[in-house]
């Protein structure tokens, strides 16, 4: 015999699995989280090394701007640097940026902090600790 079910039909009901966009708070605590970091790389010193890497680059402001965008869709939201740029290679967006393993858990250290001042839950820091790791691990070019 078929377990009972709530819906029409006898159908057994099915589990959304929500997206980490979803899981850490949509647009909102995405936004926060950006936010956060930058002024951990702009305005302390944790984030100095990451600055100068940045003034270097296309500077603080436009990447506020783009890792909102990039990690939008990364998490599972809206794409929107796909749909602006029309790809998604963080390979590409870092290409004209030196990044070593230095450079790599100091942006990983910026983020944890950011994470924790948004106060995001555990399970979502780890998750999104995991893939950042990951992704800022394949984008070392400097030994």
């Amino acid at each position: 015999m078929d377990a009972p079910s709530d819906c029409p039909g006898g159908a057994t009901p099915r589990k959304t699995v929500k997206s980490l966009y979803d899981r850490l708070g949509g647009e909102k605590n995405l936004r926060a989280l950006v936010e956060s970091f930058y002024d951990i790389i702009e305005f302390e010193p944790t984030g100095e090394e990451l600055h100068i890497l940045h003034l270097r680059g296309h500077g603080v402001a436009h990447s506020r701007i783009e890792q909102f965008r990039f990690l939008s869709g990364f998490l599972g939201g809206p794409r929107l640097y796909v749909e602006r740029y029309g790809h998604s290679d963080v390979r590409k967006m870092h290409e004209h940026v030196e990044i070593s393993k230095t450079a790599r858990d100091r942006w990983l250290e910026c983020m944890a902090i950011a994470i924790d001042r948004v106060g995001l839950p555990c399970d979502v820091k780890s998750e999104l600790m995991r893939h950042f790791t990951r992704v800022a691990t394949m984008l070392i070019n400097r030994s």
